[in-house]
């Protein structure tokens, strides 16, 4: 389970430091895609594995189910974390997210989220009802 939140830039070569505690439930490999809410997300091999079947499941008739499909999987790069926690992050997917030097890393359970600091803190800043929020997720029984 991926959790908390890191800060941490960019270097020349477009490559960003795997904090620690995240390093070692990747074993050394991810995948990268785009995510929702203009974020990156970040997957072991096993739960890509996992989102894969049940997004292979979807049915092909179905246009929104293409569509999303396509967007998942058309951003998604295996990625290698090198011997000192770095790993690349490819241009295609620096500027969907439109990261330029500092990031932020947050651990959602079973995937990461890296965001450009600016989308974070505009995220942040978006005046969210959370209690709103919790009110829908207790209709759904969480």
């Amino acid at each position: 389970m991926f959790i908390g939140q890191y800060n941490h830039s960019v270097d020349a070569k477009n490559r960003i430091s795997i904090p620690s505690k995240f390093r070692e439930e990747l074993d050394g490999k991810f995948i990268m895609t785009k995510g929702l809410d203009g974020c990156l997300y970040v997957y072991t091999m096993n739960e890509w594995k996992k989102l894969e079947q049940k997004l292979s499941s979807l049915p092909l008739t179905n246009k929104d189910a293409r569509a999303f499909v396509r967007f998942f999987f058309s951003g998604a790069s295996e990625i290698e974390i090198d011997k000192q926690g770095r790993a690349l992050i490819p241009q295609n997917l620096k500027e969907y997210a439109d990261v330029k030097k500092e990031i932020v890393s947050i651990g959602v359970s079973s995937r990461i989220e890296i965001w450009s600091k600016e989308k974070w803190n505009e995220y942040n800043e978006s005046n969210i009802d959370y209690d709103s929020i919790a009110e829908e997720m207790s209709n759904l029984g969480i």
